[in-house]
């Protein structure tokens, strides 16, 4: 079975002509048709109901995780994990560092048709300080888990050689390469999906009609689940979460 796989920076909705339209975030991800969905920046501080990113994007499955990093009095801001087969087990790993945006990985065991799956979400640091120690925690978190792995979202990685290539070469040998920000001239690749084993990614591309939609380009690739084998017998952590921030799951 070959799942599909996707993971985007949204910025709140907001395009790069400065105006908030979700609509154009959730075209783009219907017609994508992801059976697994990270997505980060999702905004709900002061916007109606037509606009706030949490609500619709819950309302495409009811197989969710969120992680609301930052509250207020008019709503939250944080990211998201949606997937279209349940999520069996979940926990919310607390990656923030002292005097700098909270920051999570939300991770979540997936039953998929396949077997089951490993899903790693997160949104790295802008600083390269604190992407060093989130990045060793997240290799921590992965040597931890056993079996199919992947690990998706907004690395903030400028480096093709930096903390998180290094921190995860060795254990998460299968990556995307493509260039995704800004979206209008794409020069970076901060968002990536990385695969454990290499052989479970298959093909990958980006979405350039996103790029009036955000100022990120998404990242989509195909998972060759039929090419991994999950030992027998395994089971998947239980629920917990680590504290940190102020976290719901669904």
């Amino acid at each position: 079975m070959i799942l599909r796989a996707m993971t985007w920076n949204i910025h709140g909705g907001i395009g790069t002509d400065g105006v908030c339209d979700m609509r154009r975030v959730m075209t783009l991800i219907r017609r994508q048709a992801p059976d697994i969905l990270a997505v980060q920046e999702v905004e709900s501080r002061g916007r109606g109901t037509e606009h706030c990113g949490f609500s619709l994007l819950r309302a495409m499955t009811e197989h969710t995780a969120h992680a609301e990093t930052i509250q207020a009095h008019d709503g939250s801001y944080g990211h998201m994990l949606i997937s279209r087969w349940p999520i069996k087990h979940s926990a919310i790993h607390d990656l923030s560092h002292a005097q700098r945006e909270p920051r999570v990985a939300i991770e979540a065991t997936i039953a998929t048709p396949s077997g089951a799956l490993h899903v790693v979400a997160t949104h790295l640091g802008l600083r390269g300080a604190e992407r060093r120690r989130q990045a060793a925690s997240l290799a921590a978190l992965v040597r931890r888990l056993e079996g199919p792995l992947v690990v998706l979202g907004d690395f903030n990685e400028w480096s093709w050689r930096g903390p998180v290539w290094r921190a995860l070469s060795k254990s998460m040998p299968g990556r995307t390469q493509q260039r995704t920000f800004p979206s209008r001239f794409p020069l970076l690749k901060l968002d990536r999906i990385f695969c454990r084993p290499a052989r479970l990614l298959g093909e990958s591309w980006r979405d350039s009609s996103g790029r009036d939609a955000s100022d990120h380009l998404p990242v989509i690739a195909e998972l060759n689940m039929q090419k991994v084998v999950r030992p027998e017998g395994l089971e998947p952590p239980t629920n917990r979460v680590e504290a940190g921030c102020s976290i719901q799951l669904s």
